[in-house]
């Protein structure tokens, strides 16, 4: 039974494709129905899982998952205020001299407003928006592509939703991997959300940087736009927004700030603003608010499908069974972890940022640290994974977000073309980082988190579930030390 994880992997894929239910709900149904036969086939009792529901309850608690329905909140005011169109104002009038000023303020604008905005799905429908609208001289897969990469900029850039939460997986990742046979944690601490932070600044800026290059030298063949001058007020609102932004990124590589501090003085101050400025109508909060707290029980309750889905694998021992082929390979140790780097750049072509989060990382995370070595390096390698997978057509999240919400029709093959040196710029940076793992160390580790303590591994929930059932299960073997 242990290859069972699989079949729940494969008809999960299978429903994904083909029901356009919630992800949440075929978790949550793929997990009760191989639950079922795994207690009809004696594989684990009804005590295995009687724990459960305490289990997601304390990890609902969890005080980092709190920033969650803050960056939902801040993404929606965002895409329904102004500051958007005037940064893109802003930056194509100051960039105007370097022959690109509407390209590389696309990429500004999403600089900046992507790490706030809580999702790729609404950077994607913003920023389509804006150079849909703005770029008018430009092609259709140009402006699709140039979009869609500028989305993506909040999976690397901090202090983004996508790597608090990676932040977190990586935590529990790093602490099942230091019970795996072939690593020794020594005097290494396990990672915490600021190390992630730390160790993405680096290549998130060489992404941006390389892009910002990619979208200058394909904007010399376009035609050349006069951008419109901002208002005073423009540059007024983004100075405030960029300083704002500055501010808070600075506190939390300083340490000073921590995620959900981060979060939660964004929301205030947007808030404030927002007020103040009365720059929304009553009923416009009214639907910010109900949108957010739709999206937030949406991922939510994602997270406890995920749960689910991830302790019914485990019961069955699929885990270790892949530990095993891992830890075992034949290949080298990196050879070993560039496949398994390319099977989540597979997933991440058809699955979005949070089903990535909490239902693949775990699975692999704990292996790529043990084949790497360095908890820092894989989180990082992880994200420009995600990152990659959403910007290869036809299926890639990000890619799929804008092209849908093109005003023109889009081929695949002219979007291939239009996506490609971006997709370049971000294979080059992936390969770096994995050949140059102190790229990742740059500004060394972070502070640790007042009272944080190391995660529950999975592995010690399972064995602690199997403890409190009378029965006994057979256990899959231990995996040996690996070569």
């Amino acid at each position: 039974m242990n290859t069972a994880g699989l079949w729940m992997l494969v008809a999960l894929g299978v429903l994904v494709a083909t029901t356009g239910l919630p992800v949440w709900a075929l978790l949550i149904g793929v997990a009760s129905a191989a639950a079922a036969v795994g207690l009809a086939a004696g594989v684990f009792d009804t005590n295995v899982l009687a724990a459960l529901p305490t289990r997601i309850v304390n990890l609902l608690e969890h005080d980092l998952l709190q920033a969650m329905p803050l960056y939902v909140f801040v993404g929606l005011l965002l895409a329904r205020l102004p500051a958007a169109d005037a940064l893109y104002r802003t930056f194509a009038h100051a960039l105007r001299r370097t022959g690109a000023g509407e390209p590389l303020a696309a990429l500004a604008t999403g600089a900046v407003i992507a790490p706030m905005n809580g999702s790729v799905a609404a950077s994607s429908a913003l920023l389509a928006r804006l150079a849909g609208r703005r770029q008018a001289g430009g092609d259709a897969s140009g402006r699709v592509a140039l979009a869609a990469a500028s989305a993506t900029l909040g999976v690397v850039v901090p202090p983004s939703l996508v790597l608090i939460l990676l932040g977190d997986a990586m935590l529990r990742a790093h602490t099942e991997a230091s019970n795996l046979p072939g690593y020794k944690l020594g005097a290494e601490r396990i990672v915490n959300t600021q190390d992630v932070f730390n160790a993405a600044l680096l290549p998130g800026l060489a992404v941006l940087l390389l892009w910002a290059l990619a979208a200058w030298w394909g904007a010399r063949r376009l035609p050349k736009t006069q951008a419109p001058s901002p208002s005073r007020g423009d540059v007024a609102l983004t100075v405030f927004v960029v300083a704002g932004i500055a501010a808070l990124l600075g506190g939390v590589l300083a340490g000073r700030l921590f995620a959900v501090e981060a979060a939660a003085a964004g929301a205030c101050l947007l808030a404030a603003a927002t007020l103040a400025l009365r720059a929304l109508p009553w009923a416009a909060w009214r639907e910010v608010l109900n949108d957010t707290l739709a999206l937030s029980g949406a991922l939510f309750a994602l997270l406890a499908g995920a749960t689910t889905f991830s302790l019914v694998l485990r019961l069955f021992g699929t885990d270790r069974w892949l530990a095993g082929l891992v830890l075992h390979s034949p290949w080298p140790a990196h050879v070993t972890a560039a496949v398994v780097l390319a099977a989540v750049l597979a997933c991440a072509w058809v699955l979005d940022a949070f089903e990535m989060i909490f239902v693949v990382v775990p699975v692999v995370a704990p292996l790529l640290v043990v084949e790497l070595g360095d908890a820092r390096q894989v989180a990082v390698l992880l994200l420009l994974a995600l990152q990659l997978g959403f910007l290869l057509p036809p299926l890639g999240y990000a890619v799929l977000m804008t092209r849908g919400l093109s005003a023109q029709h889009v081929g695949t093959r002219p979007l291939l073309r239009a996506i490609a040196p971006y997709a370049a710029v971000q294979l080059l940076v992936t390969v770096l980082v994995f050949a140059w793992p102190a790229s990742v160390h740059f500004l060394g580790d972070a502070p640790p988190a007042p009272g944080t303590t190391p995660a529950e591994s999975e592995d010690d929930l399972v064995q602690r579930m199997r403890e409190m059932s009378p029965a006994e299960t057979p256990d899959a073997p231990e995996p040996a030390a690996p070569r």
